[in-house]
């Protein structure tokens, strides 16, 4: 019995020596002598160890298989927490992203030095400012001391003073005071300045690259985010010369992508979902184009006359989806734009601002009127997406099918989410 109980003890603690030890992150404060690419990973943009679960998702879906024959991607990818963490990583944390958050966080924003606004981007803090110089700026809006967040809304300062313990900043991310810090050795306060975002505008909008070691110049930024689609969408109107009316900001109970997939299935379900919108469209002339990162639908409006009540509408109206979360939609004299930002498996938030051309800019009847049009559309929108995700989560459902006449921009869009996922 004695051996019997030593032999189990022995082969219990052998068992036990073999279990992986877990493996402390290295910290993302090491003096940036070393190699920077690896501490900007370790600090903001880990891959996340979610198993064998998500690449084996992934793969559920079969990108080569044409429209006519495509499945779509399975319930899981709406559903699975550690396929939604991948997608932070793979899809969020890499290329270049629309950052509008905090007031409208366009160009106009952040114009004078000082100026600056802040926002969140799945487990990524961040801040965008104008320094001293007139160079805009972009970094990780955590505190190189202690972890605070550094900056909150949206403003101007001459600085960020750390509201934890007084730890200061410029505006070019130097470190300029570190507090109470006598008898503190190994420290170079050169070396403890805030981690650097990459940042670009194009157009009225501001953009954003996780990305350590990418390129910002204008012309390869606008490559890299709409490819050969930038002249098209600069030619209907997508530009700076728009005022900023208002924006309007929706919780919704649904993946991310399911709103994404609802705005690019080529107008399907706008005669049976919005039959106020369909009155005003000529559907028969719906067309959809697609290039590297972005899909165009353009459509006709019900009048090609413009009315003396100036009609919203207008003669044409141009939705562009620009990957993997943005759309710009253009139609009379109206712009708006769409940000999808994931909140978890089941939730996001879409924020809409509002632009509009100078000609009607002070009509507040037009204005009130046009606005409350397209919050009709907005709540119906949210019925639908919320019914979809519930029903991804039913037992009921695994796959479905693409109409491949209309519904070519979102088989698109699952195309470039499966390459990405996939790097």
């Amino acid at each position: 019995m004695e051996a019997t109980m030593t032999m189990t003890m022995t082969l219990t603690m052998s068992l036990a020596s073999l279990k992986p030890k877990p493996i402390r992150p290295k910290s993302p404060y090491l003096p940036q002598t070393l190699n920077s690419s690896r501490i900007f990973k370790s600090l903001s943009l880990p891959n996340p160890s979610v198993g064998v679960g998500a690449p084996t998702l992934v793969d559920q879906f079969d990108p080569t298989i044409p429209i006519e024959r495509a499945v779509t991607p399975p319930s899981s990818w709406y559903t699975d927490p550690s396929f939604y963490a991948q997608e932070l990583h793979s899809v969020f944390y890499r290329g270049w992203q629309a950052v509008i958050f905090e007031l409208s966080g366009y160009t106009e924003q952040i114009k004078n030095a000082g100026d600056f606004f802040t926002g969140r981007l799945g487990n990524v803090e961040f801040v965008v400012c104008r320094d001293d110089n007139g160079k805009l700026q972009a970094f990780h809006n955590v505190c190189r001391h202690h972890a605070s967040i550094l900056a909150y809304g949206s403003g101007r300062k001459s600085c960020f003073v750390c509201p934890y313990h007084g730890w200061t900043y410029g505006l070019d991310g130097a470190l300029r005071k570190a507090t109470r810090i006598t008898g503190i050795q190994n420290f170079n306060k050169h070396e403890f300045g805030l981690t650097p975002v990459k940042v670009a505008t194009w157009g009225p909008f501001v953009l954003a690259n996780m990305e350590p070691e990418v390129d910002s110049d204008v012309e390869i930024v606008e490559s890299k985010w709409l490819g050969t689609s930038s002249d098209i969408l600069s030619k209907n109107g997508v530009d700076s010369s728009l005022t900023f009316v208002c924006r309007r900001e929706y919780m919704i109970e649904c993946n991310w992508k399911v709103f994404c997939d609802n705005y690019l299935d080529g107008g399907y379900h706008v005669p049976y979902a919005h039959k106020d919108l369909a009155s005003g469209l000529n559907l028969n002339g719906y067309s959809t184009t697609v290039y590297e990162k972005v899909s165009i639908q353009m459509c006709e409006g019900g009048s090609t006359e413009k009315k003396d009540d100036h009609d919203r509408l207008g003669s044409k109206a141009l939705y562009a989806f620009i990957y993997p979360n943005f759309m710009i939609n253009r139609y009379g004299p109206w712009m708006d734009t769409n940000l999808v930002i994931p909140l978890g498996p089941r939730k996001c938030q879409v924020i809409f601002d509002y632009f509009l051309e100078a000609s009607v800019k002070d009509d507040s009847d037009y204005i009130e009127r046009s606005l409350n049009e397209s919050e009709k559309v907005q709540m119906e929108d949210i019925v639908l997406c919320e019914g979809v995700q519930r029903g991804l989560e039913s037992p009921a459902y695994n796959i479905g099918r693409y109409a491949p006449t209309v519904e070519n921009a979102m088989y698109h869009f699952h195309r470039l989410l499966h390459e990405s996922l996939r790097e």
